[in-house]
């Protein structure tokens, strides 16, 4: 199963010349860009891990795909995504979030319902 978050999910997997591009124009907004990998994908776990830190006053995306290759090869298995911040005053969020890497073989996920007191109902997901 393809995993689908962030921008560009549905799309083949960008080329590091497209990714580059995509790096260059958040830099020319101003945006912070940063790297994150991760071994669980689930679209619940917000808690990827850094790469570093994020890179503010960069000028060249290439700065940030050196960066990108050195996470890539230390964690090539894993997915690893980019995001780039926007820090200015009234924005103070994530302006666009896609993955730049993915392992050979992605795990599926199943979701199993479960119906609990009342009108609730719980659900379990299992990576299978």
């Amino acid at each position: 199963m393809r995993i689908t978050q962030g921008c560009f999910s549905f799309l083949p997997d960008l080329t590091d010349a497209q990714i580059r591009a995509q790096v260059q124009y958040c830099i020319d907004q101003g945006y912070a860009v940063n790297l994150e990998h991760t071994d669980d994908p689930h679209p619940r776990n917000t808690f990827w891990e850094m790469w570093g830190l994020p890179m503010f006053e960069i000028r060249d995306a290439a700065a940030v795909m050196l960066e990108l290759d050195a996470c890539r090869k230390a964690y090539g298995d894993r997915y690893i995504r980019l995001t780039a911040f926007d820090s200015s005053h009234g924005w103070e969020s994530v302006r666009i979030s896609f993955l730049v890497n993915r392992p050979a073989e992605e795990p599926s996920f199943k979701l199993i319902r479960k119906e609990q007191a009342g009108r609730n109902i719980g659900y379990t997901t299992v990576v299978g």
